[in-house]
């Protein structure tokens, strides 16, 4: 497996799991493996799906994917990716009812933006991913707290904040891909707004810096770091327009949409929600 390929999977483990952690908080430290392989599992069958039903836009855009390198054919990722259905949905109940409806919940939304179309307009793509990214995040953090079976008002204000931050900044992955989406004819933040999408990126990173700071009560200089890297982000997005200049770009993203939504750990650690 090539580093980009464990990009897919193991980089995304590891910031669900880190959010999971420091959000639950983390009840036990055996609780992580039961979080990471949970989380890896459920990833592995969105990216399956996602990878099999759009092979053209891979060969065109992530040509080091698994399918478009020759690495396994498409039939046979057909068949892991219906596999993993099953299985997701096994382990999931063996920890009960409550991480079982949130493994449903991924797969349900796996169905929807893959063999469903949901990942060909940006609005639908956006919103799918974010409740998707959000059903990942309390999967994971009911594993990790002290009760599978519930989750705490910061879990559930995370989570919600989470999704609200995905949603409407996630489009900064597009801009890396535009080539290969205009010739696929996709509907993304890019093509749809190419005078703006940019500064949409750039308002809505110093906006949501902003206000994370304020909902998880970030002392001063904190906050003002938190908010000179979204501001770095956005410039970046801004100024910067090549390929590779965007790819560094979303690589900074990723750092910043993680802490983001690891701050709920900041707030357990230095007071309560009123």
């Amino acid at each position: 497996m090539s580093y980009r390929t464990w990009e897919l999977t193991g980089s995304r483990t590891d910031c669900q799991t880190i959010v999971a952690a420091v959000t639950a908080p983390l009840s036990r430290p055996e609780c992580l493996l039961h979080v990471a392989s949970w989380i890896w599992i459920h990833l592995l069958q969105f990216t399956a799906a996602n990878q099999t039903i759009l092979p053209n836009e891979d060969a065109a855009n992530k040509s080091y994917r698994p399918i478009p390198s020759g690495r396994i054919t498409h039939r046979n990722a057909v068949r892991l990716r219906w596999l993993l259905l099953p299985l997701c949905t096994f382990l999931s109940a063996l920890y009960g009812v409550e991480v079982l409806g949130a493994s449903v919940a991924v797969s349900a939304l796996t169905f929807a933006y893959n063999e469903m179309g949901g990942h060909k307009t940006y609005y639908w793509r956006d919103s799918i991913n974010a409740v998707g990214f959000c059903s990942f995040e309390a999967g994971a953090m009911l594993l990790a707290g002290p009760d599978a079976r519930t989750l705490d008002h910061v879990e559930i204000w995370a989570i919600c904040l989470n999704a609200a931050v995905y949603a409407t900044t996630i489009h900064a992955q597009d801009f890396r891909d535009e080539q290969g989406d205009r010739a696929l004819g996709r509907t993304t933040v890019p093509l749809a707004l190419p005078s703006i999408g940019r500064y949409v990126v750039l308002v809505a990173l110093l906006a949501w810096s902003a206000g994370v700071s304020f909902v998880w009560r970030l002392d001063f200089a904190t906050a003002s770091a938190f908010c000179m890297l979204g501001l770095y982000i956005g410039i970046r997005f801004v100024s910067l327009k090549t390929v590779t200049a965007d790819q560094v770009s979303f690589y900074w993203y990723n750092v910043w949409v993680t802490l983001a939504h690891s701050l709920a750990g900041y707030y357990r650690l230095h007071g309560q929600m009123e």
